[in-house]
């Protein structure tokens, strides 16, 4: 669910231009409005603990992104994990949790009433 820019295969690649394609990359279909997102997320923040009470206590929302930088665990109620890296793109599917290992930088895209959704469940977690 996550991809280096490296393993990309370039579809355009000339002098001074390369473009990569990861094709098939997660699907927004059923979505209404993406919102764009910046987070800035600490070494030690864990999440897992503020989506209780979510379905699966986890996030329901998908996401698209790019870490900057940084290092995170996602962790999938099925039990996949996947460590996110400094040039991944990734498609985080609903259903997961992340711990940030190393402070991050991560760009994410996201369907907005969903992820705003979740959010607003951690704000009232936190006020607990």
């Amino acid at each position: 669910m996550k991809i280096s820019k490296g393993q990309i295969s370039a579809k355009i690649n000339v002098p001074g231009a390369v473009a990569r394609q990861a094709a098939d990359f997660g699907d927004a279909t059923g979505y209404a409005k993406m919102a764009g997102e910046y987070f800035s997320l600490g070494a030690g923040t864990d999440i897992a603990p503020l989506l209780k009470g979510l379905p699966g206590d986890a996030c329901h929302s998908p996401h698209w992104g790019y870490m900057i930088s940084g290092e995170i665990v996602v962790t999938y109620t099925d039990g996949n994990v996947d460590t996110c890296t400094q040039n991944d793109l990734f498609y985080w599917p609903p259903g997961h949790s992340v711990r940030v290992l190393g402070d991050a930088e991560v760009i994410l895209f996201s369907p907005q009433l969903e992820h705003t959704q979740v959010m607003d469940h951690m704000l009232d977690a936190m006020k607990s």
